[in-house]
């Protein structure tokens, strides 16, 4: 089918269908070794693999969209409408066994996120929506969200190596954690970008804060959370699209509490020009 004769409900419904059918298989799964090495700590397991060219395929066919997935790469991420697709986000998780680990699907046009779908199979959670929302939480749409102080926040942090360089040093990111220690109710570390911001989709976490730059990572989650009426900018502040790299999202009035304290720390020195998908950027480990 056509994408231009399918509207956001439809797309949300037909790509919903085909992430239930994966569930099974991706249960299955859980603490499946690694098949193919991609740095130190890095990997994807056989069910990445299969999932990835299942979905992919079956979206294509359902859709007229193409695919652009973690494992197998796609059309560009910044041109016409792509699907974007993490068949197993949170791959240590889901390898060690932690139930924190999803599959994360996001619509982008010209680079610009429309929809997105997170599903927590090991959970039993789905959360979906367009960016005009409203967000659906299995289903079932939800309020949006509320206006949130942050000292009230948790705030889910993306993992990282304190003595990794890069465009986030290690050291910087330390900073940072050791200014919201004490400006935050909570802090999380969950190793999944598609739960983290998911859950500060849906209230569970005021925001969250991702270092990585890969639209499979992060497109899911700025959709949705743009569904919840939530903001979705980069670590400079700009509105998020498929170019940036990085990701915070948070409630209203949260978000912009979150960005100053980042500005306090680091200034504008994360602020940079975003680096054009598919090129490689040394990070001294993966975020």
């Amino acid at each position: 089918m056509n994408q231009a004769l399918m509207n956001h409900t439809e797309l949300l419904q037909t790509a919903g269908d085909i992430l239930d059918s994966a569930v099974d298989d991706f249960v299955a799964g859980l603490g499946a070794p690694s098949a193919v090495a991609k740095g130190a700590t890095d990997f994807a397991t056989q069910v990445d693999l299969d999932l990835e060219r299942r979905i992919a395929t079956e979206l294509v066919e359902r859709t007229g969209i193409p695919v652009h997935g973690e494992e197998f790469g796609g059309p560009s991420v910044t041109e016409g409408t792509v699907w974007v697709l993490d068949p197993v986000d949170g791959t240590y998780n889901y390898s060690t066994g932690m139930p924190l680990a999803a599959i994360l699907l996001g619509l982008l046009v010209d680079g610009e996120p429309v929809l997105g779908l997170t599903w927590l199979p090991l959970l039993g959670r789905r959360f979906a929506g367009h960016v005009d929302g409203p967000l659906l939480v299995d289903g079932h749409p939800v309020p949006p969200l509320d206006r949130l102080d942050l000292q009230a926040g948790v705030i889910a942090y993306g993992p990282f190596n304190a003595a990794s360089q890069g465009r986030y040093a290690g050291a910087r990111r330390v900073d940072v954690v050791r200014a919201l220690s004490s400006r935050i109710a909570r802090l999380r570390m969950t190793g999944s970008t598609g739960v983290d911001m998911a859950y500060t989709a849906a209230g569970v976490f005021g925001g969250a804060v991702a270092f990585g730059r890969h639209a499979w990572d992060n497109a899911a989650g700025a959709a949705l959370v743009r569904a919840a009426g939530g903001v979705a900018t980069d670590l400079g502040g700009t509105p998020w699209t498929a170019t940036s790299t990085s990701l915070v999202c948070g409630a209203p009035g949260l978000h912009e509490e979150l960005m100053a304290v980042i500005g306090d720390v680091v200034g504008d020195e994360w602020g940079t020009a975003p680096t054009q998908p598919g090129t490689n950027e040394a990070t001294g480990g993966r975020p």
